[in-house]
């Protein structure tokens, strides 16, 4: 599928998210932000994904947002709230998704782009990575989400230096700080994402879900108890530890078959 210079498509168990403006460094403007929670909506609806893998098109990742469009908003008191709107309920939608997400940077990842591969759960590259958080370059003020999802990937420190001086790490630097989870040689990193996309499929489902919303929840400072019990209950109903155990004894692969939302 495509709309609004992104696209969408389905490998098996892989669903793939593709930034496609590739001549504007997939550049992010309103409507495409806007366009992003529908296209989620539609992937993690298809019962065949198991992970989604964000991407862009060509050599850049996302340079971030459009800056054509920031002071073209309706309201002259704040000509970027309605951008603020779409792109704070892209980031929300990205983070809400159901199944493992992976985003898959090659070359400039700036503003809007770490703000896509922070909303994702985990973050590959290669070694042309380049990344950045450039709101002081252009006296945007960052919101609070992303400056949060920014502050739990580097700690306060890092982020504040990327926040204050927009300076850009090379990939090196962006695993060292915590920004990106791997880092492997430009030629490996397609094979090496849809390998660990294939074994993150043949794990439990319930399990991954779970982990996602324990996660979330000890993140936001709240007892994340409740969450899990539930999920422990569930386990067991859904015959999904029954599995697990009974595949360990019987040193088979497991066959789990758990596909709840």
């Amino acid at each position: 599928m495509r709309t609004a210079d992104l696209t969408t498509a389905v490998d098996g168990h892989v669903a793939v998210l593709t930034v496609d403006r590739a001549a504007k460094r997939n550049a992010m403007t309103s409507a495409m932000w806007a366009a992003v929670p529908a296209l989620l909506d539609e992937l993690a609806a298809d019962p065949r994904v198991r992970v989604l893998l964000v991407t862009g098109a060509g050599p850049s990742f996302c340079a971030g947002a459009d800056i054509a469009e920031l002071l073209g908003g309706p309201d002259p008191a704040d000509p970027m709230a309605e951008l603020r709107a779409h792109n704070l309920a892209a980031q929300a939608a990205l983070r809400a998704f159901p199944t493992p997400t992976i985003a898959v940077v090659r070359g400039h990842c700036i503003g809007g782009g770490i703000e896509l591969a922070a909303s994702c759960d985990l973050r590959f590259t290669d070694d042309t990575g380049v990344f950045g958080v450039t709101p002081a370059k252009v006296g945007v003020v960052y919101a609070p989400a992303p400056t949060r999802a920014l502050i739990d990937l580097v700690g306060p420190a890092t982020a504040k230096y990327l926040l204050f001086s927009g300076e850009l790490l090379d990939a090196a630097e962006a695993l060292r700080t915590g920004l990106v989870d791997r880092l492997l040689p430009a030629a490996d990193l397609d094979a090496e994402v849809r390998r660990f996309a294939d074994v993150l499929a043949t794990r439990s489902a319930l399990s991954q879900r779970a982990t996602k919303e324990i996660v979330g929840e000890l993140m936001a400072g709240r007892d994340a108890g409740p969450v899990a019990a539930g999920w422990f209950t569930e386990t067991i109903a859904s015959g999904e530890l029954a599995e697990g155990v009974a595949a360990f004894a019987g040193r088979r692969p497991p066959a789990f078959g758990w596909t709840g939302r």
